[in-house]
This record gives C-alpha cells, sequence and structure tokens, in this order.
C-alpha cells in the first residue's frame, strides 16, 4: 500500500492553486500541472484523514476524458 498524498510541494514550481482535492502548479506560460491528491472532502470540508489511492483514481478517471475529448477540446 502506498502512502496517501494529502498535500503536494513542488517548490520548483509556482503554486496557482489549492482546492479540495486538486493542487495546480504553473509550469510555464502554456502549461500547468495538476496534481490530485488523496484528499477526502464532503461539504466543503476537507476531512483530517485521506484516501489511499484516491487520486490515482481521479487523475486516470481524468485522463480518459481527456482522451475521449482531445478532437473537441486540444488538451495535451
Amino acid at each position: 500500500m502506498t502512502t496517501p498524498l494529502f498535500e503536494s510541494s513542488i517548490p520548483s514550481l509556482k503554486q496557482i492553486a489549492r482546492g479540495k482535492v486538486r493542487d495546480i502548479y504553473e509550469v510555464d506560460a502554456d502549461h500547468l500541472l495538476i496534481v490530485t491528491s488523496d484528499r477526502l472532502s464532503a461539504f466543503d470540508v476537507i476531512l483530517p484523514n485521506p484516501i489511499p489511492d484516491k487520486g490515482r483514481v481521479l487523475t486516470a478517471l481524468a485522463l480518459f476524458w481527456f482522451d475521449r475529448l482531445a478532437d473537441v477540446v486540444p488538451n495535451h
């Protein structure tokens, strides 16, 4: 089992947002890095115990839809 990721920190990149589940960093003027954590939120409250691999599952779902909709909206 992997250690749950509650919060990311990438000192070399500028963090531009931290949401309930995702942390967003600016890579350059044209690219963002979105890190999906294992944080759990309910009713707009971040709960103290993350769920292991939740971020991995959410990222897989996002990649599926990015690939599926690539001909509609450029996203790579």
